[in-house]
């Protein structure tokens, strides 16, 4: 488990670096940093959706998970868990009043007395809004998914060799800066996400180990890239992506790939 507090522990630190920093930057250097770490994101997430090994994989678990994610609201309710933690821990400092992401809310307010919670939630004019709900979901997204979450949580518990991890604690340091500058505190609380997914990775690594297989790290690198690509769109302001209803398509490759052998054996393929 250590390798995963390190993990936390860069991510933390690159937080208050960002956030230190953001309060010095005029808002238009603020706005060209998120722009920055958007196309980054996409950049990575088209890197990574191209390690895929079979594109019929990757489509039907993007359309698959799309479908499953919508119904299921996991958007929303990583939102709302979001929300519930700045509750909790942003106005116990004094903070009064109601929160950025509640007082976006009450601007989006229409004729007829309806808001659009998609919308208010983290866009304003067409560009992402500055808020701690938006800021948690869109980092805890970045740092879980990939394959060098998944591939060094499991060296590191059953060869104790955390290498992979500490390097990606260096990146996800570093990209923790641009994130915190661009989208406030919340980014600091995706460590909660990494700590319980790449924790339970790595405590369940002896478990898991004999069913995962190289085609397995590539779908699941594929799928988690389409996710950063999706990260990427939202944060350059391109379109509004409700990310985080696109994560069975995870699960979706992992089931593809478990049931390949069955279903070869089935039409003696």
């Amino acid at each position: 488990m250590i390798a995963v507090f390190v993990n936390c522990a860069t991510i933390l630190a690159g937080c208050i670096v960002g956030l230190l920093f953001s309060k010095k930057i005029p808002q238009k250097v603020t706005d060209s940093i998120q722009l920055a770490c958007g196309l980054v994101s996409f950049i990575m997430g088209v890197q990574m959706a191209f390690k895929y090994q079979n594109v019929v994989y990757l489509a039907l678990a993007l359309i698959l998970g799309g479908i499953v994610g919508t119904l299921l609201d996991i958007d929303g309710k990583i939102l709302a868990f979001g929300k519930f933690l700045e509750r909790v821990f942003m106005k116990k400092g004094g903070v009064t009043g109601d929160s950025p992401v509640e007082r976006v809310a009450t601007n989006e307010v229409g004729a007829q007395g309806e808001t659009s919670p998609s919308k208010a939630e983290s866009f304003t004019n067409g560009r992402p809004q500055k808020n701690f709900a938006y800021a948690f979901l869109n980092a805890s997204v970045l740092f879980c998914v990939g394959a060098m979450a998944i591939v060094g949580s499991f060296k590191a518990g059953i060869e104790h060799d955390y290498s992979i991890i500490f390097l990606k604690s260096i990146l996800d340091g570093f990209i923790s800066i641009g994130f915190a500058v661009a989208m406030g505190v919340g980014t600091a609380f995706s460590v909660i996400a990494i700590f319980v997914y790449q924790g339970a990775l790595t405590l369940l690594s002896v478990l898991i180990a004999p069913y995962v297989s190289e085609q397995m790290i590539s779908e699941l690198t594929g799928s988690g890239g389409a996710l950063i690509i999706l990260i990427g769109i939202n944060l350059m302001g391109l379109k509004k992506v409700k990310t985080a209803n696109y994560l069975p398509a995870v699960l979706f490759s992992v089931i593809f790939v478990l049931c390949e052998p069955f279903v070869k054996g089935i039409f003696h393929l």
